[in-house]
């Protein structure tokens, strides 16, 4: 169950309307790197948690902290499109945020939304949930947390940078030091998961035994001339899981030239392909 008590969860003021940069927040709304996409990855993560109940109970928490997110750049996007001219018939470059509509507002926030924020990317596109990930095992959903706090917090960055309203940044400033904490608290349950010498590789409970052990430190390399791959700490010395040692070299083809039966009649393919 979820509750509200009708307040931001942190204040959002704008001292000077800015329609183009209302745009720009819709991709911390519904980008891939916004909050609908944590907000219900970590929903979707919870649901199926299995286990200890903390992890449970540590991931719908975050999710409730992302839906207040949507609620507090919502509101910043329709803050932001206050006063934009509702006809490309207005003298817009008279207007207090001059030239809006020919100088970038996303005319779906007017022609759908009526100047609101909608679940949508800076470029108007819907958001579509193709970026959730809840796998079902523990220590792979909190590593994808860890990549999806990190690619927000650039995204929240370059807001930052691309504004300067003092309560834009002051906003921003507030979820840069949430998208710090969230990093941190993923990498703190991987740490209680094992960390990297026991949640992975992960899942963990599957037998390396039974995988091809040939090729679990090995990193290959596919250049033309059969040269070594590229140095690097992935590529000697022993592996990050402690369970084995990194090494490199050419890839040199295993396997045959692969042969497919003749097609099937009434496909659609040519008589000699039958």
């Amino acid at each position: 169950m979820f509750y509200t008590d009708g307040k931001l969860q942190y204040p959002v003021r704008v001292e000077t309307p800015d329609p183009l940069f209302a745009r720009a927040l819709q991709q911390a709304i519904g980008g891939v790197e916004g909050e609908i996409r944590v907000a219900m990855q970590y929903f979707f993560q919870a649901c199926g948690a299995r286990g200890n109940p903390k992890f449970r109970d540590l991931l719908i928490n975050t999710a409730a902290e992302e839906l207040g997110h949507i609620e507090m750049l919502a509101t910043a996007v329709a803050m932001n499109l206050e006063g934009a001219p509702l006809s490309l018939q207005e003298d817009v470059a008279a207007d207090p945020v001059g030239g809006a509509v020919l100088g970038g507002l996303n005319m779906k926030n007017l022609l759908s939304a009526g100047l609101s924020a909608m679940p949508v990317d800076s470029d108007g596109v819907p958001f579509n949930m193709s970026h959730i990930y809840a796998s079902g095992n523990i220590a792979a959903d909190m590593t994808a947390n860890v990549a999806a706090e990190s690619t927000g917090r650039v995204l929240a960055v370059r807001l930052f940078n691309m504004t300067s309203d003092p309560g834009m940044k002051d906003m921003l400033s507030f979820l840069i030091a949430r998208d710090t904490m969230h990093q941190n608290q993923w990498l703190a349950a991987l740490e209680e998961l094992g960390g990297a010498t026991g949640a992975f590789p992960i899942p963990n409970s599957f037998p390396q035994e039974q995988e091809k052990q040939e090729f679990s430190y090995a990193f290959l390399g596919f250049q033309a001339d059969g040269t070594d791959p590229v140095a690097g700490r992935w590529a000697a010395g022993p592996s990050i899981d402690g369970k084995g040692n990194f090494a490199a070299g050419p890839m040199s083809p295993l396997g045959q030239k692969p042969v497919l039966g003749a097609a099937m009649p009434n496909s659609g393919a040519q008589a000699e392909q039958m």
